[in-house]
Protein backbone atom coordinates (compact mmCIF):
# COMPACT_ATOMS: atom_id res chain seq x y z
CA UNK A 1 0.00 0.00 0.00
CA UNK A 2 0.76 4.03 -0.49
CA UNK A 3 0.06 6.53 1.38
CA UNK A 4 1.10 10.44 1.07
CA UNK A 5 0.25 12.99 3.59
CA UNK A 6 -3.75 13.36 3.01
CA UNK A 7 -4.01 10.32 1.10
CA UNK A 8 -4.37 6.55 3.06
CA UNK A 9 -4.76 4.33 0.99
CA UNK A 10 -7.34 1.63 2.35
CA UNK A 11 -8.00 -1.86 2.64
CA UNK A 12 -9.33 -4.00 -0.73
CA UNK A 13 -11.19 -6.86 -0.88
CA UNK A 14 -7.76 -9.24 -1.58
CA UNK A 15 -6.27 -8.39 1.81
CA UNK A 16 -7.87 -11.62 3.43
CA UNK A 17 -5.79 -13.53 1.22
CA UNK A 18 -2.14 -11.84 1.91
CA UNK A 19 -2.65 -10.05 -1.82
CA UNK A 20 -2.46 -6.41 -2.59
CA UNK A 21 -3.74 -4.68 -5.38
CA UNK A 22 -1.85 -1.76 -6.71
CA UNK A 23 -2.90 1.47 -8.41
CA UNK A 24 -6.52 1.75 -10.07
CA UNK A 25 -5.65 1.40 -14.11
CA UNK A 26 -6.60 4.75 -16.16
CA UNK A 27 -10.60 4.43 -16.62
CA UNK A 28 -11.94 5.54 -19.71
CA UNK A 29 -15.50 7.65 -20.29
CA UNK A 30 -17.49 9.02 -17.72
CA UNK A 31 -15.75 6.94 -14.84
CA UNK A 32 -12.42 8.10 -14.94
CA UNK A 33 -13.27 11.11 -13.37
CA UNK A 34 -14.04 9.17 -10.43
CA UNK A 35 -11.00 6.43 -10.66
CA UNK A 36 -8.41 7.65 -12.36
CA UNK A 37 -5.75 9.59 -10.46
CA UNK A 38 -4.98 8.72 -6.47
CA UNK A 39 -7.22 11.14 -4.53
CA UNK A 40 -10.97 11.33 -3.85
CA UNK A 41 -12.48 13.03 -7.07
CA UNK A 42 -14.18 15.38 -4.58
CA UNK A 43 -15.48 18.63 -7.22
CA UNK A 44 -16.73 15.73 -9.11
CA UNK A 45 -18.51 13.71 -6.39
CA UNK A 46 -20.21 17.65 -5.79
CA UNK A 47 -22.08 17.37 -9.08
CA UNK A 48 -23.61 13.88 -8.82
CA UNK A 49 -27.06 13.86 -7.10
CA UNK A 50 -26.74 13.04 -3.09
CA UNK A 51 -28.63 11.22 -0.28
CA UNK A 52 -27.82 12.21 3.18
CA UNK A 53 -28.33 9.43 5.56
CA UNK A 54 -28.62 10.84 9.17
CA UNK A 55 -26.45 8.01 11.45
CA UNK A 56 -25.25 7.81 14.80
CA UNK A 57 -25.06 11.71 15.42
CA UNK A 58 -23.33 12.44 12.01
CA UNK A 59 -24.32 12.33 8.26
CA UNK A 60 -23.06 9.69 5.48
CA UNK A 61 -23.50 11.57 1.99
CA UNK A 62 -24.11 9.24 -0.38
CA UNK A 63 -23.73 10.05 -4.29
CA UNK A 64 -23.32 6.88 -6.90
CA UNK A 65 -21.19 7.11 -10.26
CA UNK A 66 -22.70 6.84 -13.65
CA UNK A 67 -22.66 2.74 -14.40
CA UNK A 68 -24.93 -0.25 -13.75
CA UNK A 69 -25.64 -1.87 -10.48
CA UNK A 70 -27.72 -5.14 -10.17
CA UNK A 71 -28.83 -4.27 -7.08
CA UNK A 72 -31.52 -1.05 -6.22
CA UNK A 73 -30.35 2.33 -4.70
CA UNK A 74 -32.44 1.35 -1.87
CA UNK A 75 -30.72 -1.85 -0.91
CA UNK A 76 -27.25 -0.42 -1.14
CA UNK A 77 -28.20 2.72 0.62
CA UNK A 78 -29.31 -0.06 3.46
CA UNK A 79 -26.19 -1.85 3.20
CA UNK A 80 -24.47 1.46 4.04
CA UNK A 81 -26.60 2.82 6.87
CA UNK A 82 -25.85 -0.97 8.39
CA UNK A 83 -22.24 -0.57 8.32
CA UNK A 84 -22.62 2.96 9.65
CA UNK A 85 -24.72 1.74 12.71
CA UNK A 86 -22.00 -1.07 13.47
CA UNK A 87 -18.95 1.43 13.47
CA UNK A 88 -21.52 4.51 15.30
CA UNK A 89 -22.36 1.21 18.25
CA UNK A 90 -18.52 0.95 18.84
CA UNK A 91 -17.80 4.34 18.83
CA UNK A 92 -20.64 5.91 20.65
CA UNK A 93 -21.00 7.58 17.65
CA UNK A 94 -20.32 8.18 14.21
CA UNK A 95 -16.47 9.11 14.00
CA UNK A 96 -17.26 12.37 11.76
CA UNK A 97 -19.89 15.01 11.49
CA UNK A 98 -20.14 14.14 7.74
CA UNK A 99 -18.61 11.69 5.72
CA UNK A 100 -18.85 11.75 1.52
CA UNK A 101 -19.27 8.37 0.07
CA UNK A 102 -18.70 7.67 -3.28
CA UNK A 103 -20.31 4.27 -5.07
CA UNK A 104 -18.57 3.30 -8.21
CA UNK A 105 -19.81 1.07 -9.98
CA UNK A 106 -17.27 -1.83 -11.88
CA UNK A 107 -17.32 -4.82 -13.53
CA UNK A 108 -17.40 -8.26 -11.63
CA UNK A 109 -19.27 -8.99 -8.59
CA UNK A 110 -19.16 -8.10 -4.28
CA UNK A 111 -17.36 -5.22 -2.86
CA UNK A 112 -14.04 -4.98 -4.52
CA UNK A 113 -12.41 -2.18 -2.53
CA UNK A 114 -12.23 0.86 -0.37
CA UNK A 115 -10.14 4.09 0.04
CA UNK A 116 -10.66 6.60 2.56
CA UNK A 117 -9.55 10.31 2.52
CA UNK A 118 -9.31 13.36 4.98
CA UNK A 119 -7.38 16.32 3.64
CA UNK A 120 -10.75 18.17 2.06
CA UNK A 121 -13.02 16.55 4.64
CA UNK A 122 -13.65 12.86 5.21
CA UNK A 123 -14.67 10.61 2.56
CA UNK A 124 -15.03 7.10 1.23
CA UNK A 125 -14.58 5.84 -2.21
CA UNK A 126 -16.39 2.04 -2.50
CA UNK A 127 -15.70 0.28 -5.86
CA UNK A 128 -18.73 -2.02 -6.18
CA UNK A 129 -19.26 -4.81 -8.61
CA UNK A 130 -22.17 -4.05 -10.91
CA UNK A 131 -23.41 -7.83 -10.39
CA UNK A 132 -23.09 -7.69 -6.69
CA UNK A 133 -25.80 -9.41 -4.77
CA UNK A 134 -27.52 -9.12 -1.30
CA UNK A 135 -25.96 -12.30 -0.12
CA UNK A 136 -22.32 -10.19 -1.13
CA UNK A 137 -23.31 -7.21 1.08
CA UNK A 138 -24.24 -9.50 4.12
CA UNK A 139 -20.32 -10.72 3.74
CA UNK A 140 -18.69 -7.53 3.06
CA UNK A 141 -16.65 -6.23 5.37
CA UNK A 142 -14.55 -3.15 3.61
CA UNK A 143 -17.45 -0.67 4.25
CA UNK A 144 -17.14 -0.66 8.10
CA UNK A 145 -13.37 -1.16 7.65
CA UNK A 146 -12.95 1.89 5.76
CA UNK A 147 -15.51 3.78 8.55
CA UNK A 148 -13.38 2.78 10.99
CA UNK A 149 -10.50 5.05 9.14
CA UNK A 150 -12.86 8.26 9.85
CA UNK A 151 -12.17 7.77 14.05
CA UNK A 152 -7.96 8.29 13.41
CA UNK A 153 -6.21 11.33 12.99
CA UNK A 154 -4.42 11.32 9.23
CA UNK A 155 -0.84 9.91 10.55
CA UNK A 156 2.45 9.72 8.69
CA UNK A 157 2.64 7.06 6.48
CA UNK A 158 5.62 4.97 8.73
CA UNK A 159 2.05 4.65 12.00
CA UNK A 160 0.50 3.11 8.47
CA UNK A 161 0.32 -0.18 10.55
CA UNK A 162 -2.12 1.48 13.91
CA UNK A 163 -4.89 2.47 10.99
CA UNK A 164 -4.82 -0.81 9.48
CA UNK A 165 -4.50 -2.44 12.69
CA UNK A 166 -7.43 -0.92 14.01
CA UNK A 167 -9.37 -1.57 11.31
CA UNK A 168 -8.64 -5.21 10.95
CA UNK A 169 -9.81 -5.44 14.46
CA UNK A 170 -12.25 -3.03 14.95
CA UNK A 171 -14.66 -4.19 12.16
CA UNK A 172 -15.78 -7.97 13.03
CA UNK A 173 -16.08 -6.82 16.83
CA UNK A 174 -18.33 -3.90 15.92
CA UNK A 175 -20.43 -6.15 13.72
CA UNK A 176 -20.80 -8.58 16.68
CA UNK A 177 -21.65 -5.48 19.18
CA UNK A 178 -24.51 -4.70 16.36
CA UNK A 179 -25.97 -7.61 15.57
CA UNK A 180 -24.53 -8.49 12.11
CA UNK A 181 -21.74 -11.07 13.04
CA UNK A 182 -21.45 -14.06 15.09
CA UNK A 183 -18.45 -13.43 18.16
CA UNK A 184 -16.97 -17.08 16.97
CA UNK A 185 -16.10 -15.39 13.30
CA UNK A 186 -14.48 -12.51 15.34
CA UNK A 187 -11.75 -15.19 16.96
CA UNK A 188 -11.81 -17.63 13.60
CA UNK A 189 -10.70 -14.85 11.83
CA UNK A 190 -7.89 -13.73 14.45
CA UNK A 191 -6.93 -17.06 14.99
CA UNK A 192 -6.42 -17.41 11.01
CA UNK A 193 -5.71 -14.37 10.49
CA UNK A 194 -2.55 -13.15 13.17
CA UNK A 195 0.07 -15.33 12.68
CA UNK A 196 0.40 -13.06 9.01
CA UNK A 197 1.26 -10.29 11.28
CA UNK A 198 4.65 -11.90 13.40
CA UNK A 199 7.65 -10.65 12.28
CA UNK A 200 9.93 -12.44 10.24
CA UNK A 201 13.66 -12.61 9.05
CA UNK A 202 15.00 -8.69 8.66
CA UNK A 203 12.33 -7.00 10.62
CA UNK A 204 12.60 -3.86 12.32
CA UNK A 205 9.33 -3.41 14.10
CA UNK A 206 5.96 -2.27 12.67
CA UNK A 207 7.00 1.42 12.23
CA UNK A 208 9.73 0.64 10.08
CA UNK A 209 8.53 -2.72 8.16
CA UNK A 210 5.46 -2.35 6.05
CA UNK A 211 4.81 -5.72 4.16
CA UNK A 212 1.23 -6.31 3.42
CA UNK A 213 1.25 -8.89 6.88
CA UNK A 214 2.96 -6.16 9.44
CA UNK A 215 0.66 -3.65 8.34
CA UNK A 216 -2.39 -5.28 8.49
CA UNK A 217 -1.91 -8.47 10.85
CA UNK A 218 1.09 -6.81 12.89
CA UNK A 219 -0.93 -3.91 13.72
CA UNK A 220 -3.80 -6.16 14.61
CA UNK A 221 -1.80 -8.15 16.70
CA UNK A 222 -0.73 -4.82 18.57
CA UNK A 223 -4.73 -4.15 19.12
CA UNK A 224 -5.45 -7.58 20.59
CA UNK A 225 -2.76 -7.08 22.92
CA UNK A 226 -3.50 -3.61 23.76
CA UNK A 227 -7.17 -4.82 24.52
CA UNK A 228 -6.33 -7.43 26.90
CA UNK A 229 -3.54 -5.66 29.04
CA UNK A 230 -6.02 -2.82 29.30
CA UNK A 231 -8.40 -4.86 30.16
CA UNK A 232 -6.23 -7.16 32.88
CA UNK A 233 -4.68 -3.76 34.70
CA UNK A 234 -8.27 -2.03 34.60
CA UNK A 235 -9.93 -5.18 36.17
CA UNK A 236 -11.90 -5.33 32.99
CA UNK A 237 -13.41 -2.09 33.02
CA UNK A 238 -12.29 -0.46 30.30
CA UNK A 239 -10.73 -1.72 27.53
CA UNK A 240 -9.22 -0.75 23.85
CA UNK A 241 -12.73 -0.04 22.64
CA UNK A 242 -12.70 2.73 26.08
CA UNK A 243 -9.42 4.18 24.89
CA UNK A 244 -10.34 5.12 21.02
CA UNK A 245 -13.60 6.63 22.12
CA UNK A 246 -11.23 8.77 23.86
CA UNK A 247 -9.28 9.37 20.87
CA UNK A 248 -12.14 10.61 19.14
CA UNK A 249 -13.80 12.61 21.94
CA UNK A 250 -10.70 14.69 21.88
CA UNK A 251 -11.00 15.29 18.55
CA UNK A 252 -8.73 13.12 16.75
CA UNK A 253 -11.10 12.11 14.07
CA UNK A 254 -10.08 11.67 9.62
CA UNK A 255 -9.98 15.25 9.23
CA UNK A 256 -7.07 15.83 11.66
CA UNK A 257 -3.70 15.99 10.27
CA UNK A 258 -1.40 17.63 13.05
CA UNK A 259 -1.42 15.10 15.16
CA UNK A 260 1.85 12.47 16.13
CA UNK A 261 1.41 8.90 17.10
CA UNK A 262 2.31 9.86 20.43
CA UNK A 263 -0.40 12.24 20.95
CA UNK A 264 -2.74 9.30 19.80
CA UNK A 265 -1.26 6.82 22.46
CA UNK A 266 -1.37 9.06 25.41
CA UNK A 267 -4.72 10.57 24.92
CA UNK A 268 -5.39 6.53 24.42
CA UNK A 269 -3.83 5.94 27.53
CA UNK A 270 -5.12 9.25 29.31
CA UNK A 271 -8.57 7.96 28.69
CA UNK A 272 -8.51 4.35 30.79
CA UNK A 273 -5.89 5.40 32.88
CA UNK A 274 -3.21 3.02 32.66
CA UNK A 275 0.29 3.42 30.24
CA UNK A 276 -0.38 0.26 27.86
CA UNK A 277 -0.46 1.37 24.46
CA UNK A 278 2.75 4.12 24.54
CA UNK A 279 4.57 1.44 26.35
CA UNK A 280 3.65 -1.28 24.07
CA UNK A 281 4.23 0.98 21.23
CA UNK A 282 7.85 1.24 22.53
CA UNK A 283 8.05 -2.23 22.24
CA UNK A 284 6.10 -2.82 18.97
CA UNK A 285 6.61 0.35 17.29
CA UNK A 286 11.02 0.37 16.76
CA UNK A 287 11.77 -3.05 16.79
CA UNK A 288 10.47 -7.10 16.45
CA UNK A 289 8.11 -8.25 18.79
CA UNK A 290 6.84 -11.78 18.67
CA UNK A 291 4.47 -12.38 20.78
CA UNK A 292 3.53 -15.93 21.79
CA UNK A 293 -0.37 -16.12 20.16
CA UNK A 294 -0.87 -19.54 21.17
CA UNK A 295 -0.43 -18.51 24.75
CA UNK A 296 -2.73 -15.72 24.47
CA UNK A 297 -5.34 -18.05 22.57
CA UNK A 298 -5.37 -20.56 25.71
CA UNK A 299 -5.77 -17.69 28.13
CA UNK A 300 -8.60 -16.11 26.03
CA UNK A 301 -10.29 -19.93 26.04
CA UNK A 302 -10.23 -19.87 22.27
CA UNK A 303 -9.20 -23.05 20.06
CA UNK A 304 -10.24 -24.20 16.41
CA UNK A 305 -11.72 -27.84 17.00
CA UNK A 306 -12.62 -30.25 13.37
CA UNK A 307 -12.41 -26.35 11.82
CA UNK A 308 -15.25 -24.70 14.60
CA UNK A 309 -14.57 -22.70 16.99
CA UNK A 310 -14.52 -23.55 20.70
CA UNK A 311 -15.08 -21.29 23.38
CA UNK A 312 -13.85 -22.42 27.20
CA UNK A 313 -15.16 -20.24 29.58
CA UNK A 314 -13.05 -21.96 32.27
CA UNK A 315 -9.91 -20.20 30.60
CA UNK A 316 -8.22 -17.20 32.48
CA UNK A 317 -9.46 -14.61 30.51
CA UNK A 318 -12.16 -15.99 29.46
CA UNK A 319 -14.08 -12.71 30.61
CA UNK A 320 -12.16 -10.83 28.60
CA UNK A 321 -12.79 -12.62 25.73
CA UNK A 322 -16.89 -11.75 26.61
CA UNK A 323 -15.92 -8.24 27.16
CA UNK A 324 -14.37 -7.46 23.86
CA UNK A 325 -17.21 -8.62 21.99
CA UNK A 326 -19.86 -7.81 24.41
CA UNK A 327 -22.29 -4.70 23.13
CA UNK A 328 -21.29 -1.62 24.93
CA UNK A 329 -24.11 0.06 27.22
CA UNK A 330 -24.58 3.92 25.39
Amino acid sequence: MMRSRGLRIGAFALVAAGLLISLLPTYSGAQSEYLGGVGMPYDAFERLPKTDMPVGGGIVQVAFAPGRIALSQETVLGWVKKSAEAVSVYYGRFPIKKVKLLIVPVGGRGVQGGTTWGYRGGAIRITLGSDASEADLLRDWIMVHEMVHLALPDLREQHNWLSEGLAVYIEPIARVQAGQLNADDVWRSMMRGMPNGMPGGGDRGLDYTPTWGRTYWGGAIFCLIADVEIRKRTNNRYGLQDAMRGVLAAGGNHEVRTWSIRKVLETADATVGVDVMTKLYEEMGPKPMEPDLSAIWAKLGVSIQNGRVALDDAAPWASIRTSVTKTPTL
